[in-house]
């Protein structure tokens, strides 16, 4: 690889949603071009399976993203794929490997000053998707939709001269419903970590960076 000003150990990559229009394909690309590392973690829903069964939507950005991780893989560097509820298909293949990225349940990383830390996608802890698969379903369309407003709104941002600011984010934290939702998934998360022995947990799922 080339010298490059982004050098990284290992890189964490969730919640992509390949195949939706919301998808911020070309940021990713501009990262994963510019950047260096020696281990990646796909963690999960990288491609919605989910929207794609109901209509396809696959531009050339959405393309460009998968052969660039498998050109990565076979340039040598470590790519586990650790799928999520929307590219849950992949988990028929727990244990094999596709042109290099290793497709596993679930991974233990261990960082350079020796802490241990489970890298899942996090769906197992969402209560909602548990126990009311259907009502999971409803709020996925929602927030497609919610995604939609989201880039329109951040064009007009760019036209103006702003930066790219998250109106879905934004919102989602001003519900309270959402808010506790979310520190009930944190509880679960970290009474999960203490199950594993492990000193935390690296996941995505609730689309909240933390």
């Amino acid at each position: 690889m080339s010298q490059s000003d982004h050098r990284y150990r290992t890189v964490f990559i969730s919640d992509v949603h390949l195949g939706t229009k919301g998808c911020q394909a070309e940021l990713l690309l501009d990262f994963i071009r510019t950047a260096e590392f020696d281990t990646l973690y796909l963690v999960g829903d990288i491609i919605d399976g989910w929207k794609l069964r109901n209509g396809w939507y696959w531009p050339q950005a959405h393309n460009d993203v998968v052969q660039k991780i498998l050109r990565l893989a076979r340039k040598g560097v470590k790519v586990i794929y650790v799928p999520g509820n929307h590219d849950e298909a992949a988990r028929d293949f727990i244990g094999h490997r596709f042109g290099d990225v290793l497709v596993a349940r679930d991974a233990i990383h261990e960082t350079a000053d020796g802490r241990r830390f489970l890298v899942t996608h996090g769906d197992e802890f969402d209560g909602v998707l548990r126990h009311a698969r259907w009502l999971a379903f409803v709020g996925d369309w929602s927030y497609r939709s919610l995604l939609t407003l989201n880039t329109v709104f951040n064009r007009w941002r760019r036209r103006f001269g702003f930066g790219y600011w998250s109106l879905s984010a934004y919102l989602k934290l001003k519900v309270k419903n959402a808010v506790q939702f979310i520190e009930n998934y944190e509880e679960a998360v970290v009474e999960e970590a203490r199950r594993r022995g492990v000193d935390g947990v690296i996941c995505g799922h609730i689309h909240k960076a933390e």
